[in-house]
């Protein structure tokens, strides 16, 4: 079985039309979907995007021990399980963290294709030869991976396509903004990270950037196509295994927010200001930055060589694609992995493997230093909840004596309704779950400490 293993950076789920969403343009997606399983309640469980990655290429629920930063080398990765069972395996990435500053991520592979582009220092470099679409690191990355595929198509293959599109900065070509906003004049709205209100972004520059949001998923799509075409040309569709999935969301103006957590600068400061005034990001403090639907429901498309098209209902952890892909590979899971490979699950064999699902930043002290999104560290003034889902209900939890939220899964998607205080039974038992899967995952004494109660 050959695998091809694709994550695209900050795809909301609620964002696709295979989960209902009307208004977004993706026919390759939804093309895929129609003869693939579509999983319906799959999480991230370390969030957001390195800490997803550290999961995805071990199995292991990493948030409880690892802060955003390089993997320990004791971790064994995915890669390496394949590249030792005799698989050729490339990445093809224009995620810079992938393989800046020793993070590890790369570990194993026998090949990387890096796309520069995205990185804070390449985009000014790379953007100022940027004439077509074609250009732009998603169309680049998917045609270096189709480009691989014809090369080593005939060989036995493990083949990661990592591409960060559509993470911010928004900027497609204009001709995938226009059909979300027609009056669209190239602008590009940074997310502010804070409550939008507050720092002065208005509705017409949440929907600019809405829109051009929207145009990335649609970029995406097409060259996500591109590489689907050349998979199917090669006659691969029989004996290749097709993932895609996203690592987390994105908040475009619910719950009053505008990015995916919540940092400032001292004295208040709104995050362009503080640029202005030459704040860097390492002067920063962090705050509260609970975990809703938005951000944690991410899709998960799975092509199977054999397996028909249908919906998969249960709770799925990203970490869980490791083990799974191991198994498709028919290769030994290594005894450190957590995870669980969901195969069965896949196949209409079994129930879902997990009794919940928790999503959680690194765990943070208050006073300490956190990496929340990048690779500067900021002062945590609060501590942000993990979410936990059993499918029925979501709990955000942080710490004792922190605001506590439970919402109905189901009826409230949108986390409109805290029902703590008349469900606190509720509440008392995914708590009591919480504290055991954390217990069960390893975790050191002083982290459960002030979580074991509610």
């Amino acid at each position: 079985m050959n695998i091809i293993l694709i994550v695209a950076d900050t795809l909301r789920r609620d964002h696709l039309p295979p989960y209902g969403n009307q208004t977004v343009l993706a026919p390759n997606l939804t093309a895929f979907a129609e003869s693939a399983l579509v999983f319906e309640d799959c999480y991230p469980a370390s969030f957001p995007t390195v800490p997803t990655r550290a999961d995805l290429m071990t199995g292991r629920y990493t948030f409880t021990y690892l802060d955003w930063g390089p993997l320990p080398r004791n971790e064994v990765t995915l890669a390496q399980c394949l590249s030792r069972a005799g698989y050729t395996t490339c990445g093809v990435i224009d995620t810079p963290f992938m393989v800046r500053n020793g993070y590890g991520h790369d570990r194993g592979f026998g090949d990387i294709i890096y796309v520069r582009g995205q990185g804070d220092a390449e985009r000014i470099d790379v953007n100022l030869w940027r004439r077509a679409e074609e250009d732009y690191c998603a169309p680049r990355t998917f045609r270096e991976a189709a480009d691989w595929l014809e090369r080593h198509h005939k060989e036995q293959f493990f083949l990661y396509v990592d591409t960060w599109d559509p993470h911010e900065p928004w900027d497609p070509p204009h001709h995938y903004v226009t059909p979300y906003l027609p009056d669209y004049q190239g602008e590009v709205i940074p997310p502010p990270y804070w409550d939008y209100a507050e720092d002065g972004i208005t509705e017409r520059e949440l929907a600019i950037a809405h829109a051009c949001y929207c145009g990335e998923i649609s970029m995406v799509d097409r060259w996500f196509g591109h590489l689907m075409e050349r998979v199917r040309t090669l006659g691969l569709l029989e004996n290749t295994a097709i993932i895609f999935l996203s690592d987390h969301g994105f908040y475009f103006g619910e719950h009053g927010q505008f990015g995916k957590r919540r940092f400032r600068w001292p004295d208040n400061l709104p995050f362009e200001q503080g640029f202005l005034l030459g704040r860097t990001l390492a002067d920063g403090y962090t705050f509260r930055s609970p975990l809703h639907n938005e951000v944690t429901q991410v899709p998960l498309l799975m092509h199977l060589p054999g397996q028909g098209a249908r919906r998969v209902p249960g709770l799925v952890s990203l970490p869980d694609l490791m083990p799974t892909v191991l198994d498709l590979a028919d290769v030994a899971i290594p005894d450190r992995v957590q995870a669980h490979s969901i195969l069965p699950l896949a196949r209409g064999e079994s129930a879902s493997p997990n009794s919940i699902a928790v999503t959680s930043a690194p765990f943070e002290e208050l006073g300490g230093l956190s990496k929340t999104v990048d690779d500067r560290a900021r002062e945590v003034l609060e501590a942000s909840p993990s979410t936990i889902t059993n499918g029925e209900w979501d709990l955000l939890y942080g710490v004792h004596g922190d605001p506590v939220e439970l919402y109905r899964t189901r009826a409230d998607p949108q986390h409109r309704h805290n029902r703590i205080e008349t469900y606190g039974s509720v509440a008392e038992q995914l708590h009591a779950q919480f504290v055991a899967w954390l217990e069960a995952a390893g975790t050191a004494p002083e982290i459960l400490a002030p979580r074991r109660r509610l």
